[in-house]
């Protein structure tokens, strides 16, 4: 899960709302051969399905489309079952093999864990388990901030989420002040409906396309500089 800190708590909604990838243990209540359970599964529980969210939930109980990019077995041991699963955001992973417990006498999940959240994934090291948190914070306490310095990621990130237009020099004073953005201001002749705006590696803004003449943008979101400690 994406956690954001300070100003960045902003920029947390360019980052949720995409797909997701789990893997996790099933249990079937009756044992069943992996190519039936995959038949299952490729017919029933792959491409766009129709869930209703679990009693505990946030959100209103009603049924809503999901898309399931990805639902394979990967190995088999008794009645427990390794899968991968890659989902559109805001998809019941539980309820999901709650359903197809239904199907086949029964099954309930084990254990999960997500492997990738939008741009961030265990295999790019940007994923901290919270054993790994606990001893950093620990070592914060101890007056050692490296291990929790080490694992921020700069708010640069987002130019892997919105395409980038790059700011002239003179232009970077008005734009940190979340002024609109001029033709002038920019590199680019063309910009597309939101981007985000650098000057050389440094996050300016996230701004949306605009038609008013020489104004092409209007920001949503500014990065406004750190002040330098006097």
């Amino acid at each position: 899960m994406p956690i954001s800190l300070s100003r960045a708590c902003k920029l947390l909604g360019y980052f949720i709302g995409h797909d997701k990838t789990y893997v996790g243990i099933l249990h079937t209540h009756k044992d069943v051969k992996l190519k039936i359970l995959q038949e299952i599964i490729d017919r029933e529980f792959t491409g766009k399905i129709t869930q209703l969210p679990p009693r505990r939930s946030k959100v209103k109980r009603q049924e809503r489309e999901r898309e399931v990019k990805k639902f394979d077995i990967l190995e088999k041991q008794g009645k427990d079952i390794l899968f991968l699963t890659e989902v559109q955001a805001g998809t019941y992973i539980r309820k999901l093999i709650s359903d197809l417990g239904e199907k086949i006498g029964g099954a309930h999940m084990t254990e999960l864990r997500r492997t990738k959240a939008g741009i961030f994934s265990e295999d790019d090291g940007n994923f901290v388990n919270l054993y790994e948190f606990k001893e950093a914070v620990e070592d914060y306490k101890k007056g050692n901030e490296e291990k929790l310095r080490k694992m921020l990621i700069p708010a640069e990130i987002i130019s892997e989420v919105l395409p980038v237009i790059h700011a002239k020099k003179e232009a970077t004073e008005s734009l940190w002040t979340g002024k609109p953005v001029f033709k002038k201001d920019i590199e680019e002749e063309e910009v597309p409906e939101k981007f985000v705006i650098f000057y050389e590696d440094k996050f300016i803004e996230v701004a949306r396309k605009t038609n008013e003449g020489d104004i092409i943008a209007r920001p949503e979101f500014v990065m406004q500089p750190m002040k330098e400690k006097s």
